[in-house]
């Protein structure tokens, strides 16, 4: 329960205007879901940052899954991404017509499927940040223990942090709530670099409106006061040190490389890439400058990157829905987008 005197508070603000970043797009579900917005100060406005790894996987990266496909490899990937497109085409597209793509709901499947047809080279569309990282290391480590030949990983996966670390510089944002999911992993004493280097505070928050407006009640206070710490409000799942065993294992197998963030452009040390003793399961894997050819008109780079809400595109709801999505942050459950359009929170 949140305390009557933290809403008064935010819904009376009256200090100067402030952007506050919620990173996760499962925050920006829960801040529309629960009213958030129309409790707060019109002082205090909430934007979208780019934490959906489905939103950021790049045209280039989907065509080199299809060119995959179409050359007989199984391409094992979770649902959501099975509909961004490329400059191509999808992977569902290259499914309807006939081609090995499969659907899973854990990384891990990718090694039953593998064991399963012996003959056929099988590809783990490994994307995501810190969260899943280790999930995609456990797939490595069991294929090595399997004696696997056939597994494969094309890897999309991102490091938080130095994206943060960018958008941190933008004058524009104010503080940060952090995903509570990644610091479960990074920990939460992860983000007080950034927050002393750029003097912008964090608040790392769960996933309910109480822990958002407590989250949100915390940096407006440190904003009015100059403070720049890093508050852990969602301390049942993260600890400062985060998880030793999960970074362990993500260690073990990959390695930090510069990788493109839609939006951001390539960003150095931001990409996750297998080592080199581990290079015979890569499937060919690249990032550091794979931009590709994005949708022409598409504003998912600006609404990533908080400078813009999806209504601003002009394709919103018009030529892009979750039934026939032209840009990625539609497509996925915790795209920016697509939460807004399910929620109805156009203007």
């Amino acid at each position: 329960m949140v305390p009557e005197a933290v809403v008064r508070f935010l819904s009376g603000y009256g200090g100067r205007p402030v952007k506050i970043m919620e990173v996760c797009g499962t925050h920006t579900a829960t801040a529309l879901r629960g009213g958030i917005r129309s409790l707060i100060s019109d002082k205090i406005r909430l934007v979208s940052g780019p934490g959906c790894p489905v939103c950021l996987a790049s045209s280039a990266y989907i065509d080199r899954l299809c060119a995959l496909a179409k050359d007989g490899c199984v391409i094992v990937s979770f649902g959501d991404l099975l509909k961004v497109k490329g400059s191509t085409g999808s992977l569902l597209d290259m499914k309807a017509a006939g081609h090995g793509v499969e659907m899973v709901y854990s990384p891990l499947d990718a090694v039953r499927i593998a064991s399963e047809r012996p003959g056929k080279t099988v590809v783990l569309a490994a994307i995501g940040f810190e969260t899943t990282a280790p999930a995609h290391a456990l797939v490595v480590e069991t294929a090595i223990q399997k004696g696997l030949k056939n597994l494969m990983l094309l890897t999309a996966m991102k490091r938080l942090m130095p994206a943060l670390d960018l958008l941190c510089a933008d004058p524009g944002l104010d503080a940060f709530i952090a995903p509570g999911h990644v610091a479960a992993v990074t920990g939460s004493a992860v983000f007080e670099p950034a927050a002393k280097k750029h003097k912008k505070p964090f608040a790392v928050a769960g996933f309910t409106p109480e822990s958002m407006l407590l989250a949100m009640y915390c940096l407006v206070k440190q904003i009015g006061a100059g403070g720049s710490g890093v508050a852990n409000l969602y301390g049942e799942a993260v600890r400062p040190e985060g998880n030793e065993k999960a970074r362990a294992v993500m260690d073990k197998y990959f390695e930090p490389g510069d990788a493109y963030w839609r939006g951001l452009g390539v960003i150095k040390d931001s990409g996750l890439y297998l080592k080199k003793e581990y290079m015979r399961f890569d499937a060919g894997s690249f990032g550091r400058n794979d931009e590709g050819a994005e949708a022409r008109g598409c504003m998912c780079g600006a609404v990533l990157t908080g400078r813009s809400d999806p209504d601003e595109c002009p394709m919103f709801g018009n030529k892009c829905t979750p039934e026939d999505a032209y840009g990625p942050c539609m497509v996925s459950a915790e795209g920016v987008c697509g939460i807004w359009y399910r929620e109805g929170a156009a203007k």
